[in-house]
């Protein structure tokens, strides 16, 4: 068998996905909608080999940790299932930014990983099936199938929970300058978190009103409108992180930097600049703009005290097979 070679973009969101119906399948409590991230990305390979005794996963030239190496498996495991064969695999995934960091890592790692394992067993998934085999990894992972900016349906079931694309990368010149603040691995990942998001008396009041952001997101990028979209992305990040500071335990993900990136922001906007901010399951922030503006953006953010370095990505597209010549695994 052949080994293929992925590569997909991390995305960040703009609706969140935060709580699940479901954590087997990682049916999610609410729809989302995001922005693949261009000029960040994951790269893996997978050979499935009729001759090797076990899978063996290596994530940024380690083998993995037993926790990540079955969640890798789990979806290898889906695909013998499905292609009718017991032949182990050789995985190997690299990533060209921080891991675990609140800049979906998984999200990529797991979109990646769906493409190229599913290819090297036989199987030719459509895209539907292949976000829905992504978010059997990693829920977020459905949504860096497509291209450009997504929505993720949270659906009724496995079989119609998955993400599309509802713009081109070329619809709308955003530009994502992210505050990297850590590049440390948090110490409790997405995974755990969604299993905490009930315990919070907040959680219901925020999917209570998940249709109504959905639908101001959705219009706001269709229409090109920043002033609508940025409003509903800083409330809808507000909202996802007071649930997490309101779980059982709580959960909190923000540093000093991180506050004192989203207040310039608020600020830099009041004055005049298209600017707003929006922070995912960790404490770097990701700073959303015209790509007009983001020279301005990222001079307003790159000298506050906590920030480390600034990275710019563009609308990214899908998940896409590498055409590198076929080379073995070792």
């Amino acid at each position: 068998m052949l080994p293929f070679t992925a590569l997909a973009h991390p995305n960040i969101a703009f609706i969140k996905y935060w709580g699940n119906r479901s954590d087997a399948l990682r049916l999610p409590a609410n729809g989302s909608i995001s922005m693949n991230l261009d000029g960040l990305e994951t790269r893996t390979t997978v050979q499935f080999d009729p001759l090797l005794p076990a899978d063996v996963v290596k994530i940024n030239g380690r083998l993995a940790g037993s926790a990540s190496r079955l969640r890798v498996v789990r979806m290898l495991d889906e695909l013998r299932a499905l292609a009718s064969f017991r032949h182990c695999a050789r995985v190997e995934s690299l990533n060209d930014f921080p891991t675990g960091t609140g800049i979906a890592s998984s999200a990529s790692a797991f979109a990646a990983l769906a493409l190229a394992a599913s290819r090297s067993a036989g199987l030719y998934l459509e895209q539907a099936s292949l976000s829905r085999l992504a978010r059997h990894g990693s829920g977020s992972a459905c949504r860096s199938i497509p291209a450009g900016f997504v929505e993720w349906f949270a659906g009724t079931a496995d079989a119609d929970s998955y993400a599309v694309s509802i713009a081109p990368p070329g619809h709308w010149d955003l530009v994502d300058c992210i505050a990297l603040i850590s590049a440390e691995h948090k110490t409790t990942g997405s995974t755990e978190g969604h299993a905490l998001a009930a315990t919070s008396p907040l959680q219901s009041a925020r999917l209570a009103d998940a249709p109504r952001r959905l639908e101001f997101c959705r219009r706001a990028i269709l229409e090109r409108d920043f002033a609508l979209f940025a409003g509903i992305v800083e409330e809808d990040s507000n909202l996802m992180h007071a649930v997490m500071m309101t779980s059982r335990p709580p959960l909190f993900y923000w540093q000093p930097a991180t506050l004192a990136v989203m207040q310039a922001v608020r600020a830099a906007r009041a004055a005049g600049l298209p600017v707003c901010s929006t922070v995912d399951a960790g404490p770097n922030v990701h700073v959303i703009c015209p790509a007009a503006a983001s020279q301005e953006a990222v001079a307003l953010v790159e000298n506050i005290p906590g920030v480390r370095q600034v990275r710019l990505a563009k609308v990214g597209g899908p998940a896409r097979l590498v055409e590198d010549p076929p080379r073995p695994l070792h």
